[in-house]
């Protein structure tokens, strides 16, 4: 048995050619396109990269974007006149503050200032507590756990009752995808390093998440035959072959996995181009809200 591959790619352009669609229709109206405002404090390269990737993906999509580049040593103070500038400005639809901040910031502060209208990466108090509360929904949700879930349902994997598993418990991915899963009806396991025969664990899950950052961690006998496996892990492993002298790999060790489960994503191409894919819906999305739409 071989898996269903889930094609990252190939769902991440059909949601990026709806949002332009929808773009272009809004123009054409007359109405304000989307704009998305990214922040960036710093000068790490993945950072840096990450930010210039969603600019290029607002422009090929007919919305428009500003990115203020920051000094790494700035002070909070100077950090949140910049946040609050950009609730104040109409022309903004949306706010991406690039996360990690250097160590001397207080993330929590930056991300509660965020207007929750604005808040396209989903990560304010308020949106990730409405998640967490039955019968209330965010405005936004975060994009990566946002993504997981659309593949899974393009994918056609039934979710409601579903036993599901999520590998990490982070603030960005693990935990709001377990709080999208039992929104949809799952019944949800979260793991992470201290939790006791992990393998046999993950072995009861028809839904795999696996977004703990260790180099195909899980094994394919660990997974139950049949079951849907998104991984979340982007990691380097040494390949000889390769130009670079590395190639990409996720938290699951694909050969074997793919043998077993009845779905998976590859890693590239599974689960990362939806994260800005689902970034793009969302700011969309905020310009509607704004517009009153």
């Amino acid at each position: 048995m071989t898996a269903q591959l889930i094609d990252g790619k190939l769902i991440a352009q059909q949601v990026r050619d709806s949002v332009a669609a929808e773009v272009t229709k809004r123009t054409a109206a007359g109405k304000p396109k989307p704009v998305l405002a990214t922040v960036l404090v710093g000068d790490r390269v993945d950072s840096a990269t990450y930010v210039s990737a969603k600019g290029k993906a607002c422009q090929e999509l007919g919305m428009g974007s500003v990115n203020h580049h920051l000094p790494a040593d700035i002070n909070q103070a100077d950090l949140e006149k910049v946040i609050s500038e950009l609730n104040a400005d109409v022309e903004v639809s949306g706010i991406l503050v690039q996360l990690p901040l250097p160590s001397h910031l207080n993330e929590e502060r930056v991300l509660q200032l965020i207007s929750i209208e604005k808040d396209v990466d989903g990560f304010s108090p308020i949106n990730i507590g409405r998640l967490a509360q039955k019968g209330r929904e965010p405005l936004f949700v975060p994009c990566t756990p946002f993504g997981c879930i659309y593949l899974l349902e393009q994918a056609g994997v039934k979710i409601e009752g579903a036993n599901a598993v999520v590998l990490g418990r982070s603030n960005i991915v693990g935990m709001p995808a377990a709080l999208l899963l039992i929104g949809k009806n799952a019944t949800v396991t979260v793991c992470h390093s201290r939790t006791k025969d992990l393998p046999a664990v993950i072995r009861q899950a028809d839904i795999l998440i696996a977004a703990i950052g260790r180099t195909e961690m899980v094994r394919g006998d660990w997974i139950k035959p049949g079951a849907a496996v998104i991984d979340v892990g982007i990691n380097s492993k040494p390949d000889a072959s390769k130009k670079s002298g590395y190639r990409l790999v996720g938290d699951v060790n694909f050969d074997e996995a793919r043998e077993v489960a009845g779905f998976i994503t590859p890693v590239p191409g599974g689960v990362g181009p939806m994260t800005i894919a689902m970034l793009m819906k969302n700011t969309l999305r905020a310009a509607q809200i704004q517009q009153g739409e």
